[in-house]
């Protein structure tokens, strides 16, 4: 007997899939399926290129936050990869069978076989990220080579190696240099080591609509959080007087800055947040807007970004 549970779907029928629901639908990247159509839709089509099966249900909050996420992703991915989803109150015997638990869940399908997954409401970066691993792993038939090494940058550039990720960089705006991502990349890397005024000359050195990208968002507002801060008092001036008055609001609002300048984002957070709590009226709620800069600049997977998302949903709606 075979040790792949899905042995008996591959054998299995096809049928009509349902309507195909999505930004992706119209290109054909995007469908849902049943259990007669699994075979066809999801074994035999990752022989052509890498299958996402997502089940989910009508009832599941954390699944109506996945799909767009999810649909967005296998868009930009440009036919690299393929994204099925399955209803499991309709549905269940395919979930039954992988051992699904909880959804949203979604599963990696390359050559027939379940090869990768991942459950939960995950950020669009993760998804991003799981869907280039996936390509690039399956072999990278149609892979794009830029998106290849803007990957191989990033990850770089995330296990603090700014040196070599800069180079990666570089060298796709050698090929490309129209491209945002890698121009962005390049000023991250300078941020990261230190060298803001570099950094800022990335920025100044681009055209306005590429500095408009998305991916020069968080460099954009780190750059202006350094702006800010270069004109702050001494810090231990500044703690003095808040020990003196704990409704000091501008002496906490300026160690909030000088702590996300150090990459203190906790302490940072910590003390935009105890603002918010005090007195929402301060800057015309100017803490809970900084806090936002700061999140856009942290990114949305950061565990900083995270927590305090969540004290401040609490602060602002308990």
């Amino acid at each position: 007997m075979s040790n792949n549970p899905f042995a008996s779907m591959q054998a299995g029928g096809t049928g009509p899939s349902e309507a195909p629901v999505g930004a992706a639908a119209s290109a054909g990247l995007v469908k849902d399926t049943t259990t007669a159509a699994f075979s066809q839709d999801v074994i035999r089509e990752s022989r052509n290129q890498p299958v996402l099966v997502d089940f989910w249900a009508p009832w599941c909050g954390p699944c109506k936050q996945l799909t767009p996420i999810i649909e967005r992703v296998v868009a930009a991915a440009g036919g690299r990869v393929k994204l099925v989803k399955m209803n499991i109150d309709e549905h269940p015997s395919i979930a039954g069978q992988l051992g699904v638990q909880s959804i949203p869940a979604v599963f990696a399908f390359v050559n027939g076989q379940p090869v990768d997954g991942f459950m939960g409401a995950l950020p669009e970066s993760e998804v991003k990220a799981f869907v280039d691993r996936l390509v690039a792993s399956a072999g990278g038939a149609g892979a794009d080579p830029v998106e290849e090494a803007l990957a191989q940058a990033r990850e770089r550039l995330d296990a603090g190696d700014h040196q070599n990720a800069a180079q990666i960089f570089g060298a796709v705006l050698q090929h490309a240099p129209d491209n945002a991502k890698a121009a962005a990349g390049l000023a991250e890397c300078f941020l990261e080591g230190g060298d803001p005024e570099s950094a800022r000359a990335v920025t100044e050195k681009v055209p306005p609509e590429m500095l408009a990208d998305p991916a020069f968002a968080g460099v954009v507002a780190r750059l202006k959080l350094l702006d800010e801060i270069a004109g702050l008092g001494d810090p231990v001036a500044l703690q003095a007087r808040l020990e003196g008055d704990p409704d000091d609001h501008r002496a906490r609002y300026d160690l909030a800055l000088i702590a996300q300048a150090k990459g203190e984002r906790a302490e940072a957070a910590g003390h935009l947040l105890e603002i918010v709590r005090r007195d929402r009226s301060f800057e015309d709620d100017g803490a809970r807007r900084k806090l936002l800069e700061f999140f856009e600049a942290w990114g949305p997977a950061d565990p900083a970004t995270r927590d305090a998302r969540r004290r401040l949903s609490s602060l602002l709606f308990s």
